[in-house]
């Protein structure tokens, strides 16, 4: 629609209003005549038309001066009727006081009759301006299909949802019950919507066919959460929620931002209390650098550390457009100027050697590594180089230039490794916990599972192969996995690292295992769609280095508790330094002479849990059981 065509449309459009409360003010003035004299034609002023044009000239000079005509009809409301309380209730005033000074004269306009005038056309006109966006709606709109839906949640945020949707009519929304585990709401209404326990579904159900549910609820157990939408998804229900107001596009709540539920929401666990004066003193004013800045966790540990007014982030990483990505983020949503992006490799020690000397950094997180586990399989002297070689540089690095905190980000799969990857983390771990011994530099390793978002995570393939239509492939029927938010992963990172002295291996709480299948399971059915109908589920077999269940402690290790419930603190084997470095020494400097079988013996000699499993490598098991280094650089040998 052209700016000339909207104008005139708009214009045309309050000429019409003007004219119908013109309309329902005449009708009004004789309604009330009529009524004050009880029904009696011939004592009304139905034929006096002087007074009439009076008291449609005082209206006419009042709607226009109280614009009532200005409505945006689709989404008149409130502030319309407050326009028409004042515009009639001036005039009335204005007609009281006239009739008044005119009655010496002989023109006699009863008072009764203007108070009924003026209570008759404040209600019409209000009327008129509630029913203007059902009446738009049934002359221009476009016909919609009406969906019954549930609201879950009866507080504050379920009746803001509930006046939105029933202002919003193109949606065809149609509200059939509320639920909530508030007993004190139960068995009430709200404005006219009755209230129920979600137990009582099932049987409203048998009585309406209900489409969609929608959460309207923030502060609610992730496992509650997962009942009552495990029951919507049992009943064939589309399940919508309102996102956490920190989203929402202005103060008000707006129907667009409705979004469907993620499997990621039902895998969110209650928001992580922080020692935040701890965590500040930490960072506060200090030059913090991240390695592996640019992927999943390091991105998310610069988003945090932001919030501590560091005072300059080095963010370290070989990926050239996400580095890029997360500078201009950094830049122009948080409006942290402070960033030094360096694109290189953590093995690329005269070039990091000029980043320390100019930069000087004070705390390091150390997430650069490679961690798939299937190609790392393919390539153990890859992941040597990167995983142990390039973390055992970089705290060379932090001891040189007397860095205060080294903090290397671990993982799970270090636990009584069966895969290459696994094995190397645990490698770099025993190399950094040993130095921590002989460094004034505080080496600290935070460990922990999969990270639910992150590059090549699980979830984000399920959801390219639903889009696809499927096939949904699991390794195995009985795979199982634990997963935390990358969210609340980095903030147990900056936790951990507050609160380590140097020497500690923390353990994050992952809350409880997760079936990859019933995961898959439950996407399926959050897309609207039927496993086994819609969306196949095949299951291809483990792949090499797989292992059916994941550890956080290795049976040879057990935890103690720290001040945060969801850190724990693993005790583990101690090395010495100087045999650990000694060792690492000659296997990195194999990694250009040996073959692949060579180098996994040498790791699988060092770490004697190291059992591989759907893997090449399984053959060298029984000899690396003959050979076991550990001993040799245990504290324990001497």
């Amino acid at each position: 629609m052209s700016v000339l065509s909207y104008t005139r449309s708009a214009y045309v459009t309050r000429i019409i209003i003007l004219l119908a409360d013109l309309i329902l003010a005449f009708l009004s003035f004789h309604s009330a005549s009529i009524l004050r004299h009880n029904f009696d034609l011939s004592k009304s002023y139905f034929i006096l038309a002087p007074v009439v044009l009076l008291v449609l000239l005082v209206r006419i000079i009042s709607f226009r001066w109280f614009r009532t005509y200005s409505v945006v009809v689709r989404f008149a409301g409130i502030s319309d009727i407050l326009q028409v309380f004042f515009s009639v209730t001036g005039g009335s005033i204005f007609l009281v006081g006239l009739a008044v000074l005119l009655r010496p004269y002989g023109v006699n306009i009863p008072i009764s009759v203007l108070l009924i005038d003026y209570f008759l056309l404040l209600t019409t006109m209000a009327a008129f301006r509630l029913m203007m966006p059902s009446l738009f709606q049934i002359l221009f709109g476009q016909k919609v299909a009406f969906s019954n839906v549930i609201i879950i949640g009866a507080g504050q945020l379920g009746a803001m949802t509930r006046n939105v949707i029933r202002q919003d009519q193109k949606l065809g929304y149609n509200i059939i019950a509320i639920l909530d585990d508030n007993k004190a709401l139960q068995n009430k209404s709200l404005d006219g919507i009755p209230i129920y326990k979600p137990e009582q579904l099932p049987n409203l159900l048998k009585e309406e066919s209900i489409d969609k549910a929608i959460f309207a609820i923030q502060e609610i157990g992730s496992k509650r959460k997962n009942e009552i939408v495990d029951l919507c998804l049992e009943n064939q229900m589309q399940v919508l929620q309102v996102p956490f107001k920190s989203a929402w596009i202005s103060e008000d709540f707006q129907i667009e931002q409705l979004k469907e539920i993620q499997i990621e929401d039902l895998l969110e666990r209650p928001v992580i209390a922080l020692d935040k004066e701890n965590v500040q003193r930490q960072f506060k004013d200090k030059t913090v650098m991240i390695t592996g800045g640019a992927g999943s966790i390091g991105s998310e540990i610069i988003r945090q550390v932001i919030k501590y007014t560091p005072k300059e982030i080095i963010i370290v990483d070989q990926a050239e457009t996400p580095l890029v990505n997360i500078e201009l983020e950094c830049r122009e949503e948080f409006g942290f100027t402070n960033i030094i992006p360096v694109i290189t490799d953590v093995n690329d020690t005269p070039r990091l050697h000029q980043v320390f000397d100019k930069h000087r950094p004070q705390i390091i997180f150390h997430a650069a590594a490679y961690k798939h586990v299937p190609i790392m399989e393919a390539y153990p002297r890859e992941a040597l180089q990167v995983n142990v070689s390039g973390t055992k540089k970089m705290a060379m690095l932090a001891e040189a230039y007397k860095v205060e905190k080294f903090v290397m980000v671990s993982t799970d799969k270090a636990v009584n490794p069966t895969n290459v990857m696994g094995a190397s983390k645990r490698i770099a771990e025993i190399f950094i916990q040993s130095f921590n011994s002989t460094s004034t530099t505080k080496f600290i390793t935070t460990r922990f599972g999969n990270v639910l978002g992150s590059n090549g995570s699980v979830v984000p393939r399920f959801k390219k192969q639903i889009a696809k239509g499927g096939p949904i492939t699991v390794t195995h029927r009985d795979i199982t996995r634990y997963f935390m938010t990358i969210p609340e992963a980095s903030q147990l990172v900056l936790e951990a690292g507050a609160m380590g002295d140097g020497g500690e291996i923390f353990l994050f709480d992952m809350g409880e295992p997760v079936k990859i299948s019933d995961l898959a399971t439950k996407m399926i059915q959050l897309s609207g769609l039927t496993s086994g109908v819609d969306v196949e589920i095949q299951y291809t077999g483990l792949r090499p280095g797989e292992k059916l269940y994941e550890e956080l402690l290795s049976t040879k290790e057990n935890s103690i508790e720290t001040h945060h419930p969801k850190i724990t603190k693993a005790k583990v084997r101690e090395y010495e330094f100087h045999r650990v470095e000694k060792y690492i020494n000659e296997m990195i400097g194999a990694l250009d002479t040996e073959d692949d079988m060579s180098l996994v013996a040498r790791m699988k000699a060092l770490i004697p849990e190291y059992q591989s499993q759907n893997s090449k490598f399984n053959d060298l098991d029984v000899k690396a059981k003959s050979i076991d280094h550990s001993k040799e650089i245990s504290s324990d040998a001497r």
